[in-house]
C-alpha cells in the first residue's frame, strides 16, 4: 500500500481505485472528482476522520487508507456495505446536523457531494466544524451554483430532466460558488479544485443519458480522445462544473 508522507495514497493508486462501475466510461466523472480531492487533500497522516454521509463509496478511507474512519449516514442499509465492515472503519447512523461526537473530536471531516442534500446546509457545516481540531482539515466536493444537466443542450431529448436527476439524487440546492461555501464555513479555503469541465461534459451528459448502459458505454468511448484530452490539460482553478475545496482550523493564537 503506497501512501505519500504516510498520510494520502499516492495519486495514480488512489485513482485505480475508482469504486463507480465502468469508471473509464459511464464513471469517469468519479475519477475526475477523486483527482479533484486528492489535489487539496493535505498530505501529512490522519489518525481519526469523521466521513460525513459517506455512503456505501468508501471514498475517505481510500484516500487515507491508514486512518481510523467513522462513516457517518442518515441511511441504516449502508452498515452492511462491504466497504464499511472494513478494519478501520465505522459506522454509524446519524444525522449531518446533529453529529454525535464532542467538540475537536477528529483530524479530518470529509464531505463529498453532500452539503448540497442538505436542507439546513449552515447547521451541518458549524456541525463539522465544531468536531473539527484546531489544525485539521474540512474536506468538501460538491456541484457549482452554474451545474446544469444536460451540459450541452443538444442531448436534452436523450436524457432525463434535471429535475428528475435531483428528485432522484435528493438534491435540495444546486450547487455553490466558492464565495459562498466560504461564507457557509466563516473563512476562505486554504486549497480548491475544479473539475467536470466544457471538454469532459460530454461524456458526464451521455453516461446519464437514457440509452442502454452498452450504448451508453460505446459513445462514451467514441469521444474519449475528447474527454481525455480535456481531463489531461484541465488545471485546478480552470472552470469546472464542480469544486473541491480545503479549509484548515487555526490552531490557537492564529
Amino acid at each position: 500500500m503506497t501512501t505519500t508522507t504516510g498520510g494520502k495514497r499516492e495519486r495514480g493508486e488512489f485513482l485505480a481505485g475508482n469504486p463507480f462501475p465502468h469508471p473509464y466510461t459511464i464513471g469517469f466523472f468519479y475519477r475526475e472528482k477523486m483527482r479533484a480531492i486528492h489535489r487539496i487533500a493535505p498530505d501529512e497522516a490522519m489518525g481519526e476522520i469523521l466521513e460525513v454521509g459517506g455512503g456505501q463509496g468508501g471514498l475517505t478511507k481510500l484516500l487515507y487508507p491508514d486512518a481510523r474512519v467513522t462513516n457517518l449516514d442518515m441511511d441504516p442499509r449502508f452498515a452492511e456495505a462491504p466497504v464499511n465492515r472494513r478494519d478501520g472503519v465505522r459506522f454509524i447512523c446519524g444525522d449531518a446536523t446533529k453529529i454525535p461526537f464532542p467538540d475537536a473530536s477528529f483530524d479530518a471531516v470529509t464531505m463529498f457531494d453532500v452539503i448540497e442534500h442538505v436542507p439546513d446546509d449552515a447547521k451541518a457545516m458549524s456541525e463539522a466544524w465544531r468536531v473539527l481540531r484546531p489544525g485539521g482539515a474540512l474536506l468538501l466536493s460538491t456541484p457549482r451554483e452554474t451545474w446544469r444537466f444536460p451540459h450541452y443542450r443538444a442531448m436534452a431529448r436523450f436524457t432525463p430532466h434535471e429535475d428528475e436527476l435531483f428528485a432522484e439524487w435528493g438534491h435540495v440546492r444546486r450547487g455553490y460558488s466558492l464565495q459562498a461555501l466560504e461564507a457557509l464555513v466563516g473563512r476562505r479555503c486554504d486549497s480548491w479544485a475544479s473539475f467536470i469541465s466544457a471538454g469532459t461534459s460530454l461524456a458526464h451528459d451521455l453516461g446519464w443519458s437514457r440509452f442502454p448502459e452498452r450504448v451508453r458505454r460505446v459513445l462514451i468511448t467514441l469521444v474519449s480522445p475528447l474527454t481525455w484530452g480535456a481531463y489531461s490539460l484541465h488545471r485546478p482553478h480552470d472552470e469546472g462544473a464542480e469544486t473541491a475545496a480545503c479549509w484548515r482550523k487555526p490552531v490557537a493564537g492564529d
